[in-house]
């Protein structure tokens, strides 16, 4: 989105409260933590993921200047400031011949997963893909099986999930491949 200015853009602050990742493992969010003690989701291209890791941590105050999609509580983020004023601004992904190549998938393993959805998770266009859990783990699918599965992606909804993971020191996804939701007998 390099063709935006991001001075004109609404400013969000908040505090950093977790790390999203992407099935590859790449840090593509955040949850922010507003005055207000709500929490909206921020997403921004995988390619911003080690700059982003290198100058903000859990528990940052950022600004974050970007586009809210019509359909999601989210913010598709432009720039972000760090509370140590670096900006870091989406100029698009680089042209591949500067490329240093994409950083390889972080290794998956098979994971199995439960507790209470807290948030529905959302793609840069506000399609919900995934929901964040009680225990910080995101849940990650794409936006058809999410629309097909979103009785399970609500918040306050206990739900089991199956798939692919990746786990790091910043976070843990699952790549659902099956999803069930738990009922108290």
């Amino acid at each position: 989105m390099h063709w935006i200015d991001p001075a004109c853009l609404p400013e969000t602050r908040g505090k950093v409260s977790q790390f999203l990742l992407n099935p590859r493992g790449e840090v593509d969010g955040f949850i922010l933590e507003r005055s207000d003690r709500t929490r909206q989701q921020v997403h921004f291209p995988p390619h911003l993921s080690k700059r982003v890791a290198r100058h903000v941590v859990i528990g940052d105050t950022v600004r974050v200047r970007g586009v809210k999609p019509r359909a999601a509580d989210l913010v598709a983020a432009i720039s972000l400031t760090t509370k140590n004023a670096i900006e870091i601004v989406d100029e698009g992904p680089p042209h591949p011949r500067d490329a240093q190549g994409h950083a390889p998938a972080m290794q998956t393993k098979p994971m199995d997963v439960q507790g209470e959805v807290v948030l529905p998770l959302f793609g840069p266009k506000g399609e919900l893909r995934g929901a964040l859990l009680d225990d910080g783990t995101s849940l990650r699918m794409p936006p058809h099986a999410a629309a097909e599965l979103a009785v399970y992606l609500t918040p306050g909804v206990h739900v089991q999930a199956w798939g692919d993971g990746v786990k790091s020191r910043l976070g843990r996804t699952v790549n659902v491949h099956e999803i069930a939701e738990l009922v108290d007998e």
